[in-house]
């Protein structure tokens, strides 16, 4: 029988699809690119092992022609492609309609050679009128969209295999570079750099709090013999001082106390009320780039997260595509939010007409529609069976766009001058005359009730020279404030104001700057780390432009014009790459004239000493005399919660002296005679019962919980964390419940015996030296998230002879069952609903398997390797002591590394 096959990239989006196709359709997935730029000397072909330019998966001597490769993991699927392709009369490409989409396509089609009819088939939404438009409205290959995205993917290659080898040579080993990932650390390093020179201000004002009768409301100081009082914009960040020509006037704390007293005994009256209608609009639909900043804001979400979201979400029919620049709405989406509109909120809560928006960012592209939900009529987050994540994501998306079709919001700014004697107070208040969209969408809010009632300030009625009642009145101090950290969001929204990359990669090189130790996340911040410090340093030493915001820009909307045929890729190519200005050419230039030690050195203004980076992570490095009058090298680790910002003379000079002097005692455990010491480590402070010595290479060692400072941790507290894991009780079904501090910080296990545990996290409120049984119970008895946060679809229950349940759970991957630490795809067209015991259990037994005849093959293979070294090693050699390159004999000795030790 004849039939259609259908390519799409994902299990998820071939199920969702295969509900709208005809039945002699077959969809399959190609689990995303087939084909790509060699990962490792293992995936390049033996005939090009030995070329020069084999290494960068690119033939820079040969028009810049990529190497594609199959990676391993793909040649089964796309064997499995090839046999489908076999018994198909046509192929439809339906992967996603972006660059990257149309690229997967073109890559199928050079792998697959189709001898039969081939079509592309694009849509912006997975519901039954979107595919029927699709089939109908099929098309070519976009070739411009290919050689724009092969142009981008070469580009990227380029710049960071050419430039990562020599970060490992002139930094540390394992560190990379990129277009677009070097210009967003420098971002962070400079921000970074601010707030080390940084210096605070300080300055004092007035709270008053005045009567109307019974209502109370709050008045702030505002002017002083007729001259503005200072805040802290009027302070000049790297001195502290007022900015130099500031006509402000600064109160010191004893003025302000002062004229506390005197003011409160004085009479107060209404100098002046003003009145100020405004409007606010609705913000435009979603693009990739504000989902990731509103996500991370509302639901502190990272952009990796909520991309692998907003991916389930439109593969599964929810949402449309979520890699978009464009914040167009068809008119579908605008009949669908008004439609909505009117049901939940009535006709007065409409804008007068439908409302578009234009996009204002840099590079914009409007190939797509903005993200919405999906669907002539919008399903209402209630009506879904979405959970978690999910459902929150969906829920602003929802709102967002419902919101856009709404009528203004019209307030009334109110704003009272309050005279006695010398000195103006102000009052500020909000009246909200109507809320319009405020009922659906609040931006940075998470219920837009809420936040009603909250965003409203009303003051009481006065009129010009009425007298007031005064309640308090406070004299405050306030400091300036060092310039945020970027957090993913405001991070998303400079790289896209400054059009520096595409919105759609920033979730993946937000990720990679963290992976690679960059920067690390805490508290919704993105702190760099000293080693972005070292390589931003290089890099703005010898190539400036690589880390230029602007540069990265116009590199930016070079490779856009690409894409529409106005500028050609193959000269820009050679520009950017070859000569004596290309890249290539100033590597090898400047390689000789980096020095290795510089590089890895971070001199940090108002430190004693200089930061390092070593093999094992940052460490400080000074001169002292030693007690024999001799000058000595001082090393010690810096602990990993000390940022660049926050290491000051005061630390280095803590850390460089326990590492001389050794550390000091908190005092004596009670039960065994031995000192508890606080000490810093590569992983931030521990503490410690008694001294490394032969007789003690282990002492008993614990993790400072987090939020716990070392300036306050008392000899209890220490004794405490010593004693961890501590016996709680026992649990009602048998088995230990001990509380502990593990590597994720605090959790609860119950042993329930031959081997198995079930571990729980404490709770931010819960305290691990203070936790109860009854506390412990609780928290066991509560459902066990799966692996990244996921819940189970269903439980299938205990199999015979089985001692864990079987859960079924939806992954990035599609449909699986897990028990215990076994997972197995649900084969394709079965559903979580079609799912049994019997069946989940057939699939997990055939997977392990397959483990087994996989780790019996590695094994052998390894017995036969190591067999064969080990018969031609003795056979060519004898038995000589070992000799270092020098022909000096190398000394067997074991070290024993104490605390701050430092292999650098």
């Amino acid at each position: 029988m004849a039939q259609t096959l259908v390519i799409v990239e994902s299990p998820t989006k071939a199920k969702t699809i295969r509900g709208f196709l005809p039945k002699d359709f077959k969809v399959q997935a190609s689990m995303g690119h087939v084909r790509d730029l060699p990962n490792n000397a293992r995936e390049i072909p033996a005939a090009q092992k030995g070329e020069k330019w084999a290494n960068l998966g690119v033939n820079t001597t040969a028009n810049f022609e990529p190497l594609y490769v199959v990676p391993k993991d793909k040649k089964k699927i796309v064997k499995e492609l090839k046999a489908a392709l076999k018994e198909s009369d046509q192929l439809l490409l339906a992967t996603d309609e972006d660059r990257e989409g149309e690229s997967i396509s073109w890559h199928l089609m050079q792998l697959l050679a189709p001898k039969v009819p081939v079509k592309r088939m694009v849509f912006h939404e997975i519901t039954k009128e979107a595919i029927a438009k699709a089939l109908e409205q099929t098309r070519d290959l976009d070739m411009e969209l290919v050689h724009a995205q092969e142009t981008r993917r070469i580009l990227d290659r380029l710049v960071g295999y050419t430039l990562s080898p020599l970060l490992w040579k002139k930094v540390a080993w394992g560190l990379s570079a990129g277009r677009v990932q070097s210009v967003a650390v420098r971002l962070l390093v400079l921000r970074e750099r601010a707030r080390r020179s940084f210096h605070i201000g300080s300055y004092w004002d007035l709270k008053a709090t005045l009567l109307r009768g019974k209502t109370e409301f709050e008045a702030k100081l505002v002017k002083l013999d007729q001259q503005k009082l200072a805040i802290g914009s009027d302070f000049d960040e790297s001195t502290g001082d007022l900015k130099k020509g500031s006509l402000v006037k600064l109160l010191s704390e004893g003025e302000a106390k002062s004229l506390a007293e005197q003011v409160r005994k004085a009479n107060w009256h209404v100098v002046e009320v003003e009145e100020k209608p405004v409007v606010r609009k609705p913000v435009p639909p979603f693009t990739t780039s504000t989902l990731q900043q509103e996500a991370n804001r509302k639901l502190r979400l990272s952009a990796r997260d909520t991309m692998r979201c907003a991916q389930g979400l439109y593969e599964r029919g929810f949402i449309t595509y979520m890699r978009t620049d464009s914040v167009h709405l068809s008119e579908q989406a605008i009949k669908a939010a008004r439609g909505s509109v009117s049901t939940l909120y009535g006709q007065n809560y409409l804008s007068e007409v439908p409302r578009q928006f234009s996009t204002k960012a840099r590079n914009a592209q409007e190939a797509h529609e903005a993200i919405r939900p999906a669907g002539e009529i919008f399903k209402a987050p209630n009506d879904t069976d979405l959970e978690g994540r999910d459902r929150a994501l969906y829920e602003l998306i929802w709102k967002r766009t419902v919101a856009s079709q709404m009528a203004q919001a019209r307030l009334t700014l109110i704003s009272i001058d309050i005279g006695v004697e010398n000195a103006v107070f102000r009052a500020n208040g909000k009246r909200i005359d109507f809320p319009g969209f405020f009922r659906a969408y609040v931006e940075g809010s998470d219920d837009p009730e809420a936040d009603l009632e909250a965003q409203e300030v009303l003051l009481p009625k006065f009129s010009t020279g009425d007298e007031i009642e005064v309640g308090k009145i406070e004299a405050l101090g306030h400091q300036t404030q060092p310039p945020a950290r970027y957090s993913e969001a405001s991070l998303v929204k400079t790289l896209e104001k400054e059009g520096i990359g595409r919105p759609s990669t920033y979730a993946s090189i937000i990720g990679t700057i963290v992976d690679r130790g960059y920067a690390f996340l805490s508290n919704n911040s993105l702190t760099p780390s000293f080693t972005a410090f070292a390589v931003t340093s290089l890099l703005e030493e010898h190539f400036p432009d690589l880390v230029d915001s602007s540069f990265t820009a116009r590199m930016e909307s070079t490779l856009d014009e690409i894409s529409t045929g106005r500028v050609d890729w193959l000269p820009y190519l050679e520009s950017f790459y070859k000569g004596d200005k290309g890249l290539e050419s100033q590597v090898q230039q400047r390689e000789g004239d980096i020095d290795p030690g510089s590089s890895r050195t971070i001199d940090l203004e108002g430190l004693p000493c200089v930061v390092r980076i070593g093999r094992f992570g940052a460490y400080l490095e000074s001169k002292r005399i030693g007690e024999d009058g001799e000058e000595e090298l001082v090393k010690a680790t810096l602990p990993q919660e000390i940022t660049p910002a926050d290491l000051n003379e005061e630390k280095a000079e803590l850390i460089l002296k326990q590492k001389v002097d050794g550390p000091e005692s908190l005092g004596d455990d009670p039960d065994t005679g031995e000192k508890i010491y606080l000490l810093f480590g590569q992983y931030g402070p521990y503490v410690q019962r008694g001294q490394v010595g032969e007789e003690n290479l282990k002492p008993k060692r614990a993790s400072l919980p987090k939020g716990q400072k070392p300036e306050e941790l008392t000899l209890e507290i220490a004794i405490g964390l010593l004693q961890l894991p501590r016996l709680l009780g026992e649990h009602p079904d048998g088995g230990k419940i001990q509380a502990g501090l593990g590597r994720f910080g605090p959790y609860i296990v119950w042993n329930k015996g031959k081997g198995e545990k079930d571990y729980r996290s404490l709770k931010g409120e819960d305290d691990v030296l203070e936790v109860v049984l009854g506390r412990a119970l609780e928290l066991l008895a509560m459902p066990k998230r799966g692996r990244g946060g996921r819940t189970a679809l269903r439980d299938l229950g205990v199999p015979k002879e089985g001692q864990e349940n079987i859960k079924v759970f939806d992954g990035p991957y599609g449909l699986y069952v897990k028990q215990g630490k076994v997972n197995a795809s649900l084969p394709e067209g079965k559903t979580a609903e079609d799912m049994t015991l019997e069946l989940a259990v057939e699939l997990l037994q055939a997977k392990s398997a397959t483990k087994k005849n996989s780790k019996a093959k590695k094994t052998t293979k390894k017995t036969a390797t190591k067999t064969t070294k080990k018969t031609a090693t003795k056979t060519a050699t004898k038995k000589v002591p070992a000799r270092t390159k020098t022909g000096r004999l190398r000394a067997s000795a074991v070290r024993i590394i104490k605390p701050g030790d430092v292999n650098a």
